[in-house]
């Protein structure tokens, strides 16, 4: 390990604040989420848990409530009953998404969202100061500190080489990358995921399965992934949802052989 926490490319620090805890605790505790959208039910009654440093994988068919699930918990849509308890204390339905943001919930979009126009170093800087203005942040020197953090970020995704380049001018993988690293240096406890591997190369959804394994443990990961393939190779624990409901949880092994989760998703 060098002295920017990085071994064979991928990060190893740890946080102090998750470390106290245990894995079995839940770090996100979903209660009987209720979400209607002029009528059509996009969340029945739906509950579960993610633990501290946990992997979790939500697969489902389309139209199944994943995007609206990660839209609750994120504070985009607010639910008609139910409580969404962050780090067993804190009830995300009364917070603003920047308040959720803040208190430690990370989330990346499927379509890469950067600053095109800036390199990627200034894209990486930009995430450390999320409180102050684009032109604000960029003027204000980094401290070693954060030069550190941003400098181990471009090796762990394989981008120090780019650090100087466009954003725009990367392949849609290095943009997958790219905006993972820029909710990394913020150091969040949890971090929701919508279909990272898509467009990747091979090569890229290999080395992204990695980094996950790799983040598991620091931090908890919440994937919403159709590629079942990429699902293998990362998940630890799968919810399937179905109608805006849980209809199976378990290992993948255990999910690919209920029959229920074959007959409405998995297909024989």
């Amino acid at each position: 390990m060098n002295a920017s926490g990085v071994t064979d490319g991928l990060l190893t620090q740890t946080y102090p604040s998750d470390t106290k805890r245990r894995q079995s605790d839940p770090i996100l505790t979903l209660e009987d989420i209720n979400v209607s959208f002029d009528g059509f039910r996009a969340l029945t009654s739906l509950s579960f848990q993610i633990g501290v440093g946990e992997l979790r994988c939500v697969i489902g068919p389309n139209g199944a409530g994943k995007t609206t699930l990660m839209d609750v918990i994120t504070g985009k849509t607010r639910p008609q009953s139910g409580r969404v308890i962050f780090d067993q204390q804190t009830d995300l339905t009364r917070l603003s998404p920047t308040q959720i943001a803040r208190a430690g919930i990370g989330r990346k979009f499927q379509k890469p969202t950067v600053f095109e126009a800036l390199t990627v170093f200034e894209n990486l800087e930009l995430a450390l100061k999320t409180d102050k203005s684009v032109w604000a942040c960029l003027r204000n020197k980094l401290n070693s500190e954060q030069r550190d953090r941003i400098d181990a970020m471009l090796v762990t995704l394989r981008l120090n080489p780019e650090r100087h380049r466009a954003a725009g001018m990367l392949s849609h993988g290095q943009k997958q990358f790219l905006e993972i690293g820029m909710l990394l240096v913020q150091e969040p406890h949890l971090l929701l995921l919508d279909e990272p591997a898509a467009g990747m190369t091979d090569a890229e959804t290999a080395y992204t399965a990695e980094l996950f394994r790799s983040l598991a443990g620091k931090h908890s990961l919440m994937v919403v992934e159709h590629d079942m393939g990429f699902v293998e190779t990362i998940a630890d624990h799968v919810t399937v949802l179905h109608q805006g409901q849980v209809l199976a949880e378990g290992s993948l092994q255990e999910v690919q052989a209920n029959e229920q989760v074959i007959e409405v998703y998995l297909g024989r």
